[in-house]
């Protein structure tokens, strides 16, 4: 006896299927059914078991509609099968090396010339196949009938796509690989990324992508012509948890169902195209930038595993290399303390040390455990001791530690002489002495408030840290807030770390409660830089913020302004004048700490860092103008009015239309008090909303339109000096003194003929 693993189904014909299943003995079981209706109806006839109508082979073989054919094919159990009509074939697969994907025909060519010879007796046809289903004897496919595919450590699933020609592959080897399916020889393809046995593949000819999950309940997506991967998922992301039963992919409603121990339904949303006007710093989501002082550079890297090298002065591209950690992204970046060597970590698990000008790897750092993505990492020097800290999935301190978090570990920060803190995805924050590697102190996230939604608070991982070092290293600071950590529902907690942990502060940056992504403290830890993942930097001052005890009103918010339209991956202070941003968005940024805007890396113009006429500003980005939460909401000359700049909305209340001669006067007057910022970020805002009040609505006109316009107030316009010009920014890099001498010796001699 044997028992069933795999069963596929086949309409064929009108009124015929074929009924194929594998069993444990690595054969391929095959029932050609004829005259499908009537026959179904003389077996519901048959007892029944548990009040389901059944038969047995043995049973069903004798009728004289079908047509039963057990094909030895496998050296082991059938892991997989399927027909495509397309091709007239059958494809299965098992984890037998010499045997592992074999595509063969159904019933044979000596089919086909026996049923054009049949003269023999009905009866002694189904006589002969009841014995051939009762002995349950297999028969072996003549050699031109088949083709046998020699794959490593076997196949537990494949996918098969008639329109592209391709055959997909995967097995306990973690290796996803592309076939001609008529070229067994050798792989055309190799798609490297999932680090547990693959279980399922679906090629989609009308995305252009392959899906593909493992035992780990990881999805991936991968791009069916360039073989990279676009998109990972891990269990913990998706929500998928137990082990996996079954998945298909639907591709009317691009979705994946895939059944557990439960039943997830994963929706397939593509990203919009990029408009070609838009500057982008790269092709792909910025997943990290640093700055390096040395060599007054920037490094970016993306998705796709590419770093590029960029100018810091000018914004222009210095180098740039691909496929820094294979087909797999990169997830942090840091240097060594001679700036020479970039550090990078992958969702592979690896590090590798660069010499980033020439894109020369010189070192891959992994350990011989399980390999689990990098979230992030240090370079740390400890008593003339040099070496690199990660932390990732693998729920350890690499390297000193082996004690700590019971999930994985998302930020660790440093904090000079001897203080390092790391942060979990379940909310746990614990700062660790380096020198002895003991634990210094543990920290809780506060629970979400009692107020939140359902399911709104589930999400405590903490993914953010910063000390304030001037406070970490001062005895005196004992009951201030020496940490800043980020939290569920937007929040921003600052904590103390001395005379009993506790939170001193914690309040909301966004009033949308959009998470806070990346903090920076300046050197003096008098300001702080908080960015969000609707793309908003807001500006806190915290030089006594939280110095006496607990604090029940949030730090003064000294502006803000919108850096990106997506979520902000990466903020740093370079200088203490410029603040650098990467996002999804696919741009890297640079700022300056009153919110100018310097510029994008990658665009067409560059700039000049000491010459801030070349700069952008007061220009902004195109798409921050354009998208949604930074349009202002449309005002009336007689109705409601939204303050749109300070995010306030007060409903019924009319507003007073600004006099420019009165703005012009109270922006002197705050200057002569000294305040240092006279034009924060809704300064442009409002400059841009009074030409909007003052011209009428486009729209239809109403029955009040001429009593309207006839209503509007004139204003007398104030005298502005005139714009001045953008420098030529060509001369930059050649001898000013020749220059100069050159212009003086040019006007003499012009003076001399005017006089002659």
């Amino acid at each position: 006896m044997f028992s069933f693993h795999v069963l596929c189904f086949s309409y064929e014909e009108p009124d015929k299927c074929l009924v194929l299943y594998g069993d444990d003995q690595g054969c391929v079981n095959i029932l050609a059914l004829a005259s499908v209706g009537e026959l179904l109806r003389t077996w519901k006839k048959l007892p029944k078991v548990d009040n389901i109508p059944n038969t047995s082979i043995s049973n069903a073989v004798t009728s004289p509609d079908v047509n039963y054919v057990r094909w030895k094919v496998h050296g082991d159990w059938v892991t997989q099968l399927n027909y495509y009509d397309s091709i007239k074939a059958v494809i299965s697969s098992c984890n037998h090396e010499p045997t592992a994907l074999v595509i063969g025909c159904t019933m044979g060519a000596s089919y086909v010339h026996q049923k054009m010879k049949d003269n023999q007796d009905v009866w002694e046809n189904v006589k002969a196949r009841k014995s051939q289903a009762f002995l349950g004897l297999p028969q072996r496919r003549a050699e031109g009938d088949h083709t046998v595919f020699h794959i490593y450590k076997g196949v537990k699933a494949f996918s098969f796509c008639r329109r592209k020609n391709l055959l997909l592959t995967g097995g306990m080897d973690r290796i996803i690989r592309v076939w001609n399916p008529y070229l067994p020889g050798k792989p055309i393809g190799l798609l490297k990324s999932h680090t547990a046995p693959v279980l399922y593949i679906h090629v989609s000819a009308e995305d252009n992508k392959i899906f593909s999950m493992s035992t780990d309940n990881t999805v991936k997506i991968w791009d069916l012509d360039s073989h990279d991967c676009l998109f990972s998922a891990s269990a913990k992301a998706s929500g998928i948890t137990g082990e996996l039963a079954a998945c298909l992919y639907l591709p009317h409603l691009r979705t994946l169902c895939v059944a557990t121990n439960a039943m997830a339904l994963l929706h397939l949303r593509l990203r919009c195209p990029l408009e070609p006007h838009l500057v982008v710093s790269h092709r792909e989501p910025v997943v990290c930038c640093r700055y390096n002082p040395v060599f007054r550079q920037v490094v970016s890297c993306s998705e796709a595993s590419v770093v590029k090298v960029w100018d810091f002065e000018t914004g222009a591209l210095s180098s740039e290399f691909i496929g820094a950690h294979g087909n797999t992204g990169i997830t942090c970046l840091t240097f060594d303390s001679s700036g020479r060597r970039l550090v990078t970590g992958g969702r592979d698990g690896r590090l590798k040390i660069w010499n980033y000008n020439n894109g020369h790897c010189l070192h891959t750092l992994e350990h011989d455990e399980k390999q689990c993505e990098v979230c992030d990492c240090v370079y740390l020097e400890v008593n003339q001791n040099k070496c690199i800290i990660a932390v990732g999935w693998d729920r350890r301190i690499n390297v000193y530690f082996n004690q700590g978090h019971k999930e994985d570990i998302l930020c660790v920060t440093q904090c000079p002489p001897f203080l390092l803190a790391t942060s979990s995805y379940d909310g746990e924050i614990i700062i660790w002495n380096v020198i002895s590697g003991h634990v210094y102190c543990k920290l809780n996230t506060p629970s979400p408030s009692d107020g939140a939604e359902e399911g709104e608070g589930s999400d405590r991982s903490i993914s953010c840290l910063a000390f304030l070092k001037t406070r970490a290293v001062c005895d005196r600071s004992a009951a201030a807030a020496s940490l800043m950590a980020n939290g569920p529902q937007g929040s921003l907690t600052f904590w103390k770390l001395s005379s009993g942990t506790c939170a001193l502060a914690d309040f909301a940056p966004s009033k949308s409660k959009a998470r806070v992504s990346s903090i920076v403290v300046t050197a003096g830890d008098t300001l702080t830089f908080v960015a969000d993942q609707d793309g908003f930097v807001h500006v806190y001052d915290i030089q006594g913020y939280g110095l006496q005890g607990v604090e029940l009103q949030p730090p003064k918010n000294v502006t803000f302004w919108r850096s990106h339209t997506t979520t902000v991956t990466s903020l740093e202070l370079i200088e203490e004048k410029f603040l650098l941003s990467a996002s999804l968005d696919h741009t890297v940024r640079l700022w300056s700490t009153a919110g100018e805007y310097i510029g994008t890396f990658g665009q067409s113009d560059p700039w000049d860092i000491f010459t801030p006429d070349s700069w952008s500003h007061p220009r902004v980005p195109c798409e921050i103008l354009t998208a949604a939460q930074s349009k202002p909401v449309e005002q009336t000359l007689e109705g409601e009015v939204s303050a749109v700049c300070t995010g306030k909305e007060e409903r019924g209340k009319p507003e007073k239309i600004s006099n420019p001669l009165e703005d012009a006067t109270a922006t002197a007057e705050a200057e002569r008090r000294g305040d240092p910022h006279p034009h924060r970020w809704p300064a442009p805002c409002s400059s841009r909303l009074l030409l909007e009040r003052s011209l009428p609505s486009l729209g239809s006109p109403g029955h009040a339109w001429p009593s309207i316009y006839q209503a509007l107030r004139c204003h007398e316009l104030a005298c502005v000096s005139m714009l001045r010009e953008k420098p030529d920014l060509s001369v930059i890099g050649s001898d000013l003194f020749s220059f100069n001498i050159l212009t003086q010796e040019k006007e003499g001699s012009e003076t001399t003929l005017t006089e002659g």
